[in-house]
């Protein structure tokens, strides 16, 4: 028989090995990818960043954290070492949940940084790559302050380091805010854990929402002070007011927009005559559609409102109808390769690139990062219907078992599938990077149940681990 002392080791070296195998993967990928992999967005951003002037065409929250990073260290280095820092942090900690930790912990571990969803995405600096760290980061700090709420500073610590998690997650994408509603929903569970009747539990979730969205409001508005005139957020929703119409044109050639044709006739023959540039893969192709192009630049900003919203309203059908051809492309991805699913090297506008001191890049380690990627393109790995079967899974699963941190990571995977449908109604483009949130919540989801998969007998254990003692 093993000794006492023996026996305690043991049981703590699955948690060990697990901790060494994030470890590891983080070193891989950083080692893979840094000073960091770059796209065109990504120069713009870190221009953006350097001379703190946004355009707001992408949320100004990237841009301003890059800016923060290439003051300290120039270059995008220390943002992407800071962002794949923070994703492993908050693996580590989720081996703290629970006094166990199972030998599945260090297998599902291995697989997971093994992933290019890891390997590579970690080292991309993409909002999207910042908006998975941030979200995931803030619930798992969440779900520690569930498991520790009777210890008061640890509490309002771990809430505090969630909600500025969760607000920078929400000022990263458009669609982030659905996080908020995901974290105020979790923390109404985590009141009804800790012995809150369920009208009370209800209004600490929405008091919980109100602060959050406070908070965020508050910080979009200081950065939005940076953001250039004339520029942004107005510029998108054309975008895709535009790709809407001329899709349902295609779609319906013989479609009336009678306010377009009142407002701007000439725009809406110009939209008519770019269906052929039209293509559900993304919104791009319609740059290409000269007459459109130009009668959208002399058109004032608001032009297409009321005719897009006729579109949603009177000829409903026909929008889901096209906007189902183009969720189709972000969510099955028929043909990855026109869906870019990663980047590596550092590619860029050469008037930005000057401006950063910066040249294009494609070395020996991008090539790696390269040929690493394109052996798993076609496999599951790149298939965001098995992660969202995954997740359902999981989320099955976590609120039958009903530990106490099981419905914080309840409702991160739920977060997550609301954030990819929300696509159906966002989306312009096929990229695989939209849907890499779904990818690694899932993939959280599936490390933190392998940490510990048994049904019973952790929830009063992690309970009584994190309880202040009693004082006679």
């Amino acid at each position: 028989m093993l000794s006492q002392p023996y026996q305690k080791e043991f049981r703590r070296a699955p948690a060990v090995l697990t901790a060494g195998v994030l470890v590891g993967g983080f070193v891989f990928s950083m080692a893979m990818t840094l000073p960091g992999e770059l796209s065109y967005d990504s120069v713009i951003q870190l221009l953006e960043g350097r001379t703190a002037a946004y355009s707001g065409w992408h949320p100004p929250v990237m841009s301003w954290l890059l800016g923060l990073a290439d003051a300290a260290w120039p270059g995008a280095a220390l943002f992407v070492l800071a962002n794949a820092a923070m994703m492993l942090v908050s693996m580590l900690s989720l081996l703290r949940l629970s006094p166990y930790t199972s030998w599945a912990a260090p297998v599902v571990a291995l697989g997971c940084i093994l992933l290019p969803q890891f390997a590579i995405y970690q080292g991309i600096v993409w909002k999207d790559v910042l908006f998975a760290n941030a979200a995931i980061a803030g619930f798992i700090a969440l779900a520690q302050a569930a498991v520790r709420w009777p210890e008061l500073l640890w509490r309002v610590a771990l809430l505090a380091t969630a909600l500025v998690l969760l607000i920078i997650a929400a000022l990263a994408r458009q669609n982030g805010p659905i996080m908020l509603v995901a974290a105020a929903v979790s923390f109404a569970w985590i009141s009804r854990d800790q012995g809150a009747a369920a009208t009370r539990a209800l209004q600490a979730g929405g008091a919980a929402l109100l602060i959050a969205l406070s908070v965020f409001g508050a910080a979009s508005a200081l950065l939005h002070m940076r953001t250039l005139p004339a520029r942004g957020a107005a510029k998108q929703l054309r975008v895709l007011e535009a790709y809407d119409l001329v899709g349902a044109l295609t779609l319906d050639p013989g479609l009336q927009l009678p306010e377009l044709r009142r407002s701007d006739p000439s725009l809406l023959d110009a939209m008519r005559s770019a269906r052929s540039y039209y293509s559900p893969v993304r919104s791009d192709t319609l740059a290409r559609a000269q007459t459109l192009q130009s009668a959208l630049i002399h058109a004032p900003d608001d032009v297409l409102h009321g005719p897009w919203r006729g579109l949603v309203l009177h000829h409903t059908g026909l929008y889901l109808r096209e906007r189902a051809a183009v969720f189709q492309w972000v969510f099955l991805t028929p043909d990855l390769s026109r869906c870019v699913p990663y980047v590596v090297g550092l590619r860029g506008p050469a008037p930005a690139l000057r401006a950063l001191g910066m040249q294009e890049r494609v070395d020996s380690r991008d090539e790696f990062a390269s040929s690493y990627g394109t052996r798993l393109i076609g496999t599951p790995v790149f298939s965001h219907p098995i992660y969202l079967t995954l997740a359902l899974l999981e989320f099955a699963f976590l609120l039958y078992r009903r530990r106490i941190a099981d419905g914080v990571l309840a409702c991160l995977l739920a977060g997550g599938m609301a954030v990819t449908a929300s696509f159906l109604f966002v989306s312009i483009a096929c990229d695989y990077r939209y849907l890499y949130f779904l990818d690694m919540a899932a993939l959280i989801g599936l490390f933190y149940i392998a940490g510990d998969p048994r049904l019973t007998d952790g929830a009063a254990r992690t309970r009584k681990t994190w309880a202040v003692p009693e004082v006679a």
